[in-house]
């Protein structure tokens, strides 16, 4: 059995202390702290027998114990506790709010100091007091103790919230401030379970290589991606739920079609190496990663280490390298090389779509097979709860004689949508059915289709339908002149989110281990958070636009999530003033700043808040009022 050490600070006259000690296995260490010296409880004899039975079960005992000083008297013994309580912290009897914010602020800076990495801090406080959704009743938040944006001073979140059950303690009695003889009602308290976020750390450069040809091109991530590139969500050897949705699509499919599984290329596309005939952002307003690479020759060493034989894996890279689209006059390995000596400006892909017609005129395409294409693709988009800059795509390629083609479209179709459905419709453990009602919505061509799902009981009430995919079936080929194609791109992290009930996207690209702690292969079952009810702060910002220069809105909101790490979650433009004699036009938005798995305190938002100021008015050229 792991050992494990408890502390319990603000301890009244012992009695709860005594009654855990009694309750825990063979292996726990625990000590009990209160504020006050010995003698002050000397002549209380509740406190005296309960000072007994700790002693009999090998408690220790301290006097005069800071709370909100815990590394004064523990950092000598480098100790660091597996749990902290804080049963109904009080500043005094006449003390306000205010204070009692303060004394919890404290406290839980505190506790930094001391916690294992791992570690919990339990804090019961009296109904209404902590100010989150599961107070009840729930008072305003300018009147609560704000017990969660108190604990995010300490880098704390909060991850459960249970009542306080006095019963699974026996013997333990509520007492006052200082053991004072009237005490705290405990009639619909809660105990509130915080332990260690993610920490808060300044964001930094990134440098991704690609392999091309002979040649590794290196490139500056952009800001906005940090965190976001090679994370290899979709490796043999991942466990991350985004593997999992794509696994049970494609195994669903490969019951009716036969698959061909292609190699996803390198994330690089060259300036005009998109096709400009297949729409892939239609459903969004979105612009490309713009990259500058820089280019260095490959050790002969390493350039032939691993060379096999040509096979399929090897015709996926080497359509992968610059030369996507088939100039007339293109002359193989050559014009390649040309285009690697003077690199201009290069995009990562915003869709898999954009290598649709090179898997189609590839010398390995198998007409009747299903060709399948997964991973990462990147957008510049608005900040949304459904709008994701990064996420995971998997794309569909299917080719089909144009004698059958109403029948082989129209049986495509059906099990695809009967396949998404299955996913989505499951029933989850003690769970509703999570989203429904999946339709393939016409596009104004009549031939391609929107993937729509309408959610239930999922996200805001005014999300009334969600695209996560596309069908494109207006696509010819020269080379293949008897054959239609179809082409269904699938999002996948759209579809974790609906088949888990994971309302935020950014917990899917979370560092935190908890994440993924949380999927157990082979099962889904419904998604639980570890950071419960994160504060939001809102603050608002004025500027003058350039008429020369004009607005990008979308780069604006690319901006704030670079600079804010994806902690801003909404921007809403609350006003558009033009001046009377001057005619300059100002714009004034309000930006809501929370996260999912960190924990960010009033002043890292103003910080955070004071950057963004500071960035629109050097990359975007405003003037900020």
């Amino acid at each position: 059995m792991v050992a494990r050490r408890l502390l319990l600070v603000g301890e009244g006259n012992f009695s709860f202390a005594a009654a855990l000690s009694e309750v825990q296995g063979p292996g726990t260490s625990l000590i009990a702290t209160c504020p006050q010296e010995a003698t002050a409880l000397a002549g209380d004899l509740v406190f005296q027998e309960n000072l007994r039975r700790l002693r009999e079960q090998g408690a220790e005992v301290r006097f005069g114990v800071d709370c909100t000083q815990l590394a004064d008297a523990f950092a000598a013994d480098g100790w660091k506790f597996d749990c902290i309580y804080f049963n109904f912290p009080h500043c005094g009897r006449k003390a306000g709010v205010a204070k009692n914010r303060e004394l919890l602020a404290r406290f839980f800076q505190s506790c930094a100091d001391v916690l294992a990495e791992r570690g919990e801090v339990h804090v019961a406080l009296c109904r209404g007091q902590g100010g989150t959704p599961a107070d009840c009743p729930r008072r305003e938040w300018h009147n609560s103790w704000q017990v969660v944006a108190m604990a995010a001073g300490g880098g704390l979140i909060l991850s459960n919230v249970h009542p306080f059950s006095s019963d699974l303690v026996p013997g333990y009695k509520c007492t006052g401030y200082r053991s004072q003889n009237k005490s705290f009602h405990v009639e619909g308290a809660l105990n509130h379970v915080f332990t260690r976020s993610l920490p808060f750390e300044e964001s930094h450069s990134m440098i991704c290589r690609v392999r091309l040809d002979d040649h590794w091109l290196s490139f500056s991530v952009p800001e906005a991606l940090v965190g976001k590139i090679n994370r290899g969500f979709l490796e043999t050897n991942s466990s991350h739920p985004v593997r999992t949705i794509n696994e049970k699509l494609i195994a669903k499919l490969s019951k009716t079609f036969s698959l061909q599984r292609l190699k996803c290329p390198a994330p690089l596309l060259p300036e005009k190496g998109c096709d400009s005939d297949i729409a892939w952002s239609s459903d969004s307003p979105s612009a490309s990663f713009w990259i500058v690479p820089q280019k260095e020759k490959i050790p002969h060493s390493e350039l032939l280490a691993g060379e096999t034989a040509c096979d399929m894996e090897d015709f996926l890279v080497s359509f992968s390298r610059l030369c996507l689209q088939r100039d007339p006059e293109w002359n193989g390995k050559l014009e390649t090389q040309k285009r690697i000596q003077s690199p201009a400006k290069f995009h990562l892909r915003p869709s898999l779509l954009v290598y649709a017609q090179d898997v189609i005129q590839g010398p390995y395409f198998l007409p009747g097979s299903l060709h399948i294409l997964s991973g990462p693709v990147f957008r510049k988009c608005l900040i949304s709860p459904f709008m994701l800059p990064a996420f995971h795509e998997t794309l569909f390629i299917h080719g089909f004689n144009k004698k059958m083609s109403d029948s082989c479209l129209q049986l495509f179709l059906e099990h695809l949508k009967c396949s998404l459905q299955g996913l989505l419709t499951q029933r989850l453990p003690d769970g509703p059915e999570l989203s429904s009602s999946l339709t393939f919505k016409p596009q104004k061509n009549k031939k391609d289709y929107m993937i729509c799902v309408k959610p239930h009981n999922f996200g805001p009430d005014e999300i009334v339908g969600l695209v996560i995919g596309s069908v494109i079936t207006s696509v010819t080929s020269h080379l293949y002149k008897d054959l239609d194609f179809v082409f269904a791109s699938v999002n996948l992290d759209l579809l974790v989110m609906l088949v888990w009930g994971i309302p935020d996207w950014r917990i899917l690209w979370t560092f935190d281990e908890r994440f993924l702690d949380h999927f157990i292969p082979g099962k889904v079952e419904p998604f639980k958070t570890f950071s419960l009810y994160p504060p939001s702060y809102v603050h608002d910002v004025s500027f003058w636009l350039d008429e020369e220069i004009g607005f990008d809105e979308v780069e604006f909101h690319t901006v704030a999530r670079a600079v804010s790490q994806d902690m801003i979650t909404s921007i809403q433009l609350l006003n558009r003033f033009q001046h009377p004699q001057t005619g300059r036009v100002s714009l004034c938005y309000r930006l809501t700043y929370q996260t999912c798995d960190r924990a960010l305190s009033h002043q890292q938002a103003v910080m955070i808040q004071n950057r963004f100021r500071n960035e629109i008015q050097q990359s975007l050229h405003v003037t900020v009022r």
